[in-house]
């Protein structure tokens, strides 16, 4: 399988482009450890538009670019600081950034976006979140993460907990599920912030075993993942609705005593307060560990798209 565009973990149809990405991106982890120079990039260029505050997604796909050798252009901020703000629609910015990069990465409020500059770009487009729609590299990273610290995907249980109504992140990966055998998904929110009715109906075509609810400790104990997102205050129509949402569920040393010994935590950061802080030195806690592997698998994509 040979991706021309990354827009959404649709895209990703096929369980041994996953594993040879994975084995990809252990190898590219083990080359940086071991301070091996790579140069399979060398003389390519990476454009970052980033309409949207980032630090993981865009610093972690620059480090990548740099790291396979290659460089970066990048227009942060790019709502304020580029031609966006002189009315310049995304299709012009995607024909005129096509001329100066090798491949681009967006990241924008608005769901369809990244569709929108591949359909008229010269050059491979990554999505990097387009608001509430999706966030394929981060569901790639976060199925790496689950492989490594697991060793399996197959017959796990992830319990998704918090904000999936508006949760690009779990909406992605949820697309790469069925990709996998006997995995059982557990879908814990306010009414409020149910996972849209698309979501649950493509789980159902694919025969993924789930369930709904609100009771946050039950779905502790059952899970091998604990996949804990944030109430995201910028997607909310109004401070109001935000403010009687917030702090709905909340991971601390009383989830920790429910969690199974061999469980994880995972989260795509930022964290508000779902997580509390004394929750960082238990061993469970992954999502530090998770942020660190979207530069290897980034580094992995960008290697599979370029060369």
């Amino acid at each position: 399988m040979k991706l021309r565009h990354l827009i959404s973990a649709k895209d990703i149809f096929d369980r041994p482009f996953i594993e040879e990405l994975f084995k990809e991106a252990a190898e590219m982890e083990k080359r940086v450890e071991r301070g091996v120079l790579i140069k399979d990039c060398e003389g390519k260029i990476l454009a970052a538009l980033f309409y949207e505050p980032s630090t993981r997604t865009r610093l972690s796909f620059e480090s990548a670019m740099q790291r396979v050798g290659g460089s970066v252009i990048s227009a942060e901020n790019a709502a304020d600081y580029s031609s966006a703000k002189k009315g310049e629609t995304l299709e012009d910015t995607a024909r005129m950034v096509s001329s100066y990069a090798d491949v681009i990465v967006i990241r924008h409020p608005e769901p369809g976006s990244a569709a929108r500059l591949a359909s008229v770009a010269h050059v491979p487009v990554i999505n990097g979140g387009d608001g509430s729609g999706e966030h394929p590299t981060q569901a790639l990273l976060d199925l790496y993460t689950i492989q490594k610290e697991l060793g399996r995907i197959d017959t796990t249980t992830i319990a998704f907990v918090g904000d999936l109504r508006y949760g690009r992140t779990v909406h992605s990966l949820l697309h790469l599920l069925p990709l996998f055998r006997a995995v059982q998904v557990l879908l814990v929110s306010s009414p409020e912030l149910r996972l849209p009715e698309e979501y649950r109906t493509a789980l159902q075509k694919h025969n993924v075993a789930f369930e709904e609810s609100s009771d946050l400790l039950s779905a502790v104990q059952k899970s091998d993942v604990l996949f804990v997102t944030r109430i995201q205050k910028e997607r909310f129509p109004s401070e109001e609705e935000y403010k009687k949402l917030k702090g709905s569920y909340t991971i601390d040393d009383r989830t920790l005593a429910a969690l199974k010994k061999t469980a994880i935590i995972m989260h795509p950061l930022p964290r508000v307060d779902e997580i509390a802080r004394e929750v960082d030195k238990d061993p469970r806690a992954a999502y530090f560990r998770e942020a660190k592997n979207g530069v290897f698998i980034r580094m992995a994509l960008i290697r599979s798209i370029l060369t």
